[in-house]
């Protein structure tokens, strides 16, 4: 039971961001792995795994446009991956208890070859030619809508695995659904998550239209630092961002569940390589880990 129980937990720590170390991945021997007396998750992660790097196929990619996107369903939850809460490198994170109205946007980024036939978390085999993702607190599994919102194009992926755990992403989404929506190869992408109730399917929002738009072009990414309630504790935080150094900070009122939050943001930056270089920063300043905020 013991052994159970470690495998369990090492299973949860599966599925970080594409092209970063995935800690704990819980594997199934697969042709060309070393075969021992150990658990496949004791091993350490430059043994666990064939490939050093992870990218694409190695051999001649299969056509992603013929491929078809799950239809979502009524599925209990999985045996493993759902434990109400769990720590990774450091950090706690807690399960949500539902995905129904579940809707944010954030960064996305991708995981392939490297991954491919090894254990998600939820213990099923990852094909990176599935429509699949990982994430850090939607139940497993949870069908959701991702869209791009830099070209408009989304596809239903089964969220199946957690991750992943780079600070700045929300969703890690296998090759064939990076591809279907334009973020392979270039490696991350601004996308909105919006969770589907398969009792309910047609109660999810259709899909932006699949051409780029001026505003589909237009989604901008901020950091933010933090929202309140009162004003003057927005401009204190916005007022030390800017003595340390800190550009483009602004203090903006939005309603939120009819009342008025002040939200602190720095931005809109460049690109996600902008957003990668300052959110360390910001931490360092003691002004805590800032979220992702993107905004059409």
């Amino acid at each position: 039971m013991r052994r159970i129980a470690v495998a369990c937990a090492l299973a949860l720590l599966a599925a970080c961001a594409s092209h970063k170390p995935r800690p704990g991945a819980a594997t199934p021997p697969r042709e060309g792995a070393r075969s021992s007396g150990a658990p496949e998750t004791s091993r350490p992660q430059a043994e666990r795994y064939r490939d050093e790097h992870d990218g694409g196929p190695a051999r001649p990619a299969i056509d992603v446009s013929t491929l078809v996107e799950p239809t979502p369903k009524a599925e209990p939850r999985a045996r493993y991956g759902n434990n109400p809460s769990y720590s990774v490198l450091g950090k706690d994170y807690r399960v949500l208890s539902d995905s129904r109205g579940y809707v944010e946007r954030g960064i996305a980024s991708w995981y392939g070859n490297k991954f491919h036939g090894y254990m998600t978390s939820s213990l099923e085999p990852y094909d990176m030619y599935r429509f699949s993702a990982a994430h850090k607190t939607l139940p497993l599994p949870t069908y959701a809508r991702v869209t791009n919102l830099e070209n408009g194009k989304s596809v239903v992926v089964r969220i199946n695995d957690r991750g992943p755990f780079h600070e700045n992403r929300l969703i890690d989404l296998s090759y064939a659904a990076a591809v279907r929506i334009g973020i392979w190869p270039k490696g991350t992408g601004l996308v909105e998550v919006r969770s589907i109730d398969p009792a309910h399917p047609d109660a999810t929002p259709a899909p932006l239209p699949k051409t780029v738009t001026a505003e589909a072009a237009s989604a901008r990414i901020y950091l933010q630092l933090g929202a309140f309630g009162d004003r003057a504790n927005a401009d204190r935080v916005a007022s030390s961002a800017r003595k340390d150094g800190i550009d483009k900070v602004d203090v903006e009122a939005a309603d939120v569940n009819g009342h008025t939050v002040h939200r602190v943001r720095v931005g809109p930056l460049a690109d996600v390589a902008a957003a990668d270089a300052l959110a360390p920063r910001i931490q360092r300043l003691g002004l805590g880990v800032p979220r992702v905020a993107i905004e059409r």
